[in-house]
């Protein structure tokens, strides 16, 4: 079982933590969190973006001008592409960007995301502000090392933390039934609090 050192919010440590092997050692599969990924950022795809086709172009009926005789190319409507006021070649339409991943892989993708992470994780034994502060918020993460891009990870809604990160702009919080692969991985820090260590592996292991 890997181990892994809990700090105050000083950064001074203050015990340790047994880990899960099915959750934190497992073997790293980099195609499933590939897969979770794409299907992360695709759903933030509005997929709205609509033009229309020379079909769709009101007007064009009529032939403009005859087929021969004028030295011109051949033309039949003037709502093709290559006239002004015509259609688009290829449009796009509203679609659905949605990959479908098995629960399996998503659970397989969490596990490899939270294994792969390990040596950028930082477990607080809590996390407790007297109100809702920047600077208290951003004190703690100083002392804790994180000043980069940094994934604040709670056991539960905690508004007074919420409310005191949200003005950090490397800071994203979230909750232990609200991490994601993506934001796992995109992180350079987790700070997570021991509590949340403990409801992820009893919800993965």
């Amino acid at each position: 079982m890997p181990n892994i050192a809990v700090v105050d919010m000083h950064g001074k440590q203050v015990g340790s933590m047994e880990l899960c092997d099915s959750v934190f050692a497992v073997e790293v599969n980099v195609p499933a969190m590939h897969l979770v990924v794409r299907s992360y950022l695709a759903a933030q795809r509005q997929g709205t973006q609509s033009a229309l086709t020379r079909g769709m172009v009101r007007g064009g009926g009529r032939k403009i001008y005859r087929q021969k005789g004028t030295g011109n190319a051949r033309h039949h409507g003037n709502r093709a592409p290559q006239f002004r006021h015509g259609g688009v070649v290829f449009a796009p339409q509203p679609r659905d960007y949605v990959v479908n991943v098995p629960k399996k892989v998503r659970r397989l993708a969490m596990k490899s995301a939270l294994t792969s992470k390990l040596s950028d994780m930082i477990v607080v034994d809590k996390i407790e502000i007297a109100e809702a502060k920047t600077k208290l918020v951003a004190g703690m993460l100083k002392e804790l090392g994180a000043e980069k891009k940094t994934l604040l990870v709670l056991p539960g809604k905690e508004d007074k933390i919420v409310r005191a990160s949200k003005n950090i702009p490397f800071v994203k919080d979230a909750y232990v039934n609200t991490i994601n692969v993506y934001d796992l991985l995109n992180a350079d820090k987790i700070v997570v609090t021991k509590e949340a260590v403990e409801a992820i592996q009893e919800v993965f292991a």
